[in-house]
Formats: C-alpha cells, sequence, structure tokens
C-alpha cells in the first residue's frame, strides 16, 4: 500500500509538472508525512503489541482513523489527480466525490457520530474479539484510514461547495465535536474494571502493564488525540468558510443593480 501510494502520487506530481501545473511542495511533503506515520504504525512498536496491549491498539487505531488521513487530506491527492492523472480514473473520483454518501460522511454534523460509533466499540467486549483478530487487523488497516479520508476530503479538497449557512453551522457542531470524541477515552480512564472482559495478560516483556493499567492507558491516550485531531478539522473548516463567503461576495458583485433590486424584492416577499 504504501509503495503504490508512493508511485502514484509521484507519478501524478510529474504529469502535473509536464502539464504546466506548479503542485506546491509542502501538499507532498504532507503527504510523505502520511507514509511514514502509517509505515510507523505498521512497523513500530504499536505494529508489534497492537493484538496484546490495549493502549497499542487504541494508539494505532486511533492514529490511522485520525492522523493519516489528516495529513493525506492535506495533500490533497483528488485535485492532484484531476491535474496530473488519467482523465477516466480521475472522473470516476469526482463521481465518488459527488456521491451522496460522501457529501453525506462529509459535514461536521455527521462525522463526530461516525468518530463516537467508532470508538463506542471500544467499551464492549467485541473490542477484545476485534483486537485479537489477525482478519481484523487487515481491515483496520485498510479500512480505517480510507473511513478517516472520505470524512475529512470534503472539508480539504477544491471543489466542494456549500452555503455559508451551512458552513456555519458546521463550524458550530464541530465544537460539540471536541466532547463527543472524548467520551471514549473518558470512560476508558475512569472505569475501575475492565470493560472488554479480556482480564487475562498475555505472556510478554515485564514492562507490560496490568489489563486495568492497560486499560487507563489507552483511555489517556484516545482522550488526548481525540481533543488534538478536531484542531485540522476547524482549521478546514475556517478556511471553507472563507472560501464560501468569498464565492458568495463575488457572486452577489456580479449582479447588476436591476437583478439586484429583483433579487431583494423576492428575498422581502418570501419573508413577508
Amino acid at each position: 500500500m504504501i509503495l503504490v501510494a508512493a508511485v502514484a502520487y509521484g507519478w501524478w506530481v510529474v504529469a502535473a509538472h509536464h502539464r504546466g501545473a506548479r503542485w506546491p511542495w509542502w501538499r507532498t511533503l504532507s503527504f510523505l508525512g502520511a507514509l511514514v506515520l502509517f509505515g510507523i504504525l505498521q512497523f513500530g512498536i504499536v505494529g508489534v503489541y497492537d493484538q496484546t496491549l490495549r493502549w497499542a491498539f487504541v494508539l494505532r487505531l486511533a492514529l490511522l482513523f485520525f492522523a493519516v488521513p489528516t495529513f493525506a487530506a492535506f495533500a490533497a491527492p483528488l485535485t492532484l489527480l484531476r491535474t496530473g492523472g488519467p482523465a477516466r480514473l480521475a472522473d470516476a473520483a469526482s463521481a465518488v466525490m459527488g456521491s451522496r454518501p460522501v457529501r453525506v460522511l462529509g459535514n461536521a454534523i455527521v462525522s463526530p457520530l461516525v468518530a463516537l460509533a467508532l470508538f463506542c466499540v471500544l467499551l464492549t467486549p467485541l473490542s477484545a474479539a476485534i483486537r485479537t483478530s489477525p482478519v481484523w487487523a487487515v481491515a483496520i488497516t485498510v479500512l480505517v484510514p480510507m473511513l478517516g479520508f472520505g470524512l475529512l476530503a470534503p472539508l480539504t479538497e477544491a471543489g466542494s461547495l456549500r452555503s455559508s449557512t451551512f458552513v456555519t453551522a458546521e463550524f458550530l457542531l464541530a465544537f460539540v465535536e471536541l466532547m463527543l470524541d472524548a467520551i471514549p477515552g473518558i470512560v476508558l480512564r475512569i472505569t475501575g474494571h475492565v470493560l472488554d472482559g479480556a482480564t487475562v495478560m498475555a505472556s510478554g516483556p515485564g514492562w507490560f502493564p496490568s489489563a486495568l493499567r492497560d486499560q487507563h492507558l489507552a483511555g489517556d491516550l484516545l482522550w488526548f488525540i481525540a481533543e488534538v485531531a478536531d484542531i485540522p478539522v476547524l482549521i478546514s473548516l475556517f478556511v471553507r468558510w472563507q472560501r464560501t463567503d468569498r464565492r458568495e461576495a463575488h457572486a452577489v458583485d456580479a449582479l447588476s443593480d436591476e437583478e439586484m433590486a429583483e433579487l431583494t424584492r423576492a428575498h422581502l416577499s418570501r419573508r413577508g
């Protein structure tokens, strides 16, 4: 996955350059950061112990959901695909981005509920079965970053049009997300018993914590990451609000005096 992503992104950057388009260096660096972080999560300590340690599993899950998609979204791979990629693949990506499921996921009304539902699974006995399953480990590796990217891409990719009223509502609801995302982490941290029922720790190095301490560490990490991860979302919403407000202002400025008067009369008649 890392190799395919790196080759495809690099190929599209070169093609965009040949077509006369300048691609910002910081977007390429952001994509490189996503690949490096993904590799660390796969081959580092959390990738080695995620099936035996709760905190390693939670850290890997949270970073795959929040951090990796954030770096990838700011790299704007879909915009790059439209600029330097194959036309057929670009059209397919545009169709997916314009589909109803992606539009529903890509707003701050639904995304907090998706994140809350994902991490509430950690509070159930199902968490232990998922954590110890090799099949689920592969599914998490592939599907969780895709889900996170699907939530963030509409905020950062060009061509996502919203009214200023809707974007303002999204911005306000993003603050609610600051509290919602933290709920599973808080519950893991303050609960005095093991929630997933796996009280017997697998054999490992001497520094392995007890089952309850492991859960508390997982709660600390999830609580912290969930709060910090909302910062780039708020920044993206603010940038999109500025872009939407500027677009609507230009549309109003382009109206003639007669068109503006007619628009005002229509607005006043609706309110009356």
